[in-house]
């Protein structure tokens, strides 16, 4: 593969993430540290079809790698959903002459990058761009890192407003089905509760430790939740539901959106993106296809897009243990 592989590309899909910068950056890098032609692909899949192609060069992605969101921008695409979509991609890919392509994103990316690869027998390389770090078969994604130093930050400062007034405050982060964020950030933020999708403490378990917290001498509590959380319909009700029962607190509810997925991304994640970006051109050298390239134990790992997509990663429920703990 090594000798027939003359020209790239690089697209982001999906949700953006901070590091996703960094990554094509060290793609485009690594392409020309081998010779090697590369092209971004501009609004992800969409782009792809709608020929949206720019040739990029080491000078190209200059003064990118502290920059949070992705210069390629992303996109859905519905048209790269059906045949008729993903032909006029790949006709545009051989109009230029790429051999191969590197698809920056999450799962569902993932699931389009795989039948893209098999229909048209393209290698493509995944690189694990999101920040609810959900993707089976590597320890971390990009952007994950960044997001869960983000909200800790951000609770650092509600909880500034929460112990000077006496206040609850339900602060909901992201996480649809995984709780990574929740469960990191409310041990690193001391939160007294953390609620995520994966465990459902359900509504006594909550208001019980609530009221031994405030027992305790806890005159005001954090309760970080993840918005995939099954206990009520969403946070306003579950405010709700428990100043019904804790009248003493006066109940806030704060909800960081999408601030998680901005900002300059952390060091951890400028170098997972640039070892991932490097890792893979070179899964690419070696001939490799189907894949993502991700890390396990600090070493760059090769897991097929079956794997990484279609088996959910566990959370460390071990943490869960550590949080009920340090919140007494």
């Amino acid at each position: 593969m090594k000798n027939k592989l003359k020209t790239i590309a690089v697209l982001t899909s999906g949700g953006d993430s901070p590091g996703m910068n960094a990554a094509i950056r060290a793609v485009v890098r690594n392409a020309a540290y081998n010779n090697l032609d590369c092209f971004g692909i501009y609004r992800g899949y969409q782009g792809l079809i709608e020929n949206d192609f720019e040739k990029l060069g080491p000078r190209s992605v200059r003064n990118i790698i502290n920059r949070g969101g992705t210069f390629l921008k992303s996109a859905r695409s519905k048209d790269f959903r059906t045949k008729e979509g993903r032909q006029m991609a790949f006709d545009n890919l051989k109009a230029r002459n790429i051999d191969a392509l590197v698809v920056i994103g999450g799962d569902g990316s993932f699931t389009g990058a795989d039948i893209f690869s098999q229909e048209f027998d393209i290698p493509v390389i995944g690189i694990p761009g999101t920040i609810d770090n959900d993707i089976n078969g590597t320890d971390y994604t990009l952007g994950y890192d960044t997001a869960l130093n983000t909200v800790v930050d951000a609770i650092d400062k509600i909880r500034d407003t929460a112990s000077s007034h006496d206040r609850l405050f339900l602060v909901e982060v992201m996480g649809r089905d995984a709780g990574d964020i929740a469960l990191n950030s409310g041990i690193g933020a001391g939160a007294e509760e953390i609620l995520i999708p994966e465990e459902d403490l359900g509504i006594d378990r909550l208001l019980d430790s609530l009221h031994k917290s405030r027992k305790s001498g806890k005159t005001s509590s954090i309760v970080v939740v993840a918005e995939g959380d099954q206990i009520g319909k969403n946070i306003t009700k579950l405010a709700s539901d428990i100043e019904k029962d804790l009248p003493e607190y006066e109940i806030k509810v704060t909800v960081l959106g999408h601030i998680q997925r901005g900002g300059s991304p952390s060091c951890y994640d400028r170098v997972l993106a640039s070892r991932l970006g490097v890792g893979a051109v070179d899964a690419l050298l070696e001939g490799e296809s189907n894949i993502m390239v991700g890390i396990q134990n600090k070493k760059i790992v090769y897991v097929p897009f079956e794997t990484a997509i279609n088996i959910k990663k566990t959370l460390d429920f071990d943490l869960m243990r550590v949080a009920d703990i340090v919140s007494t």
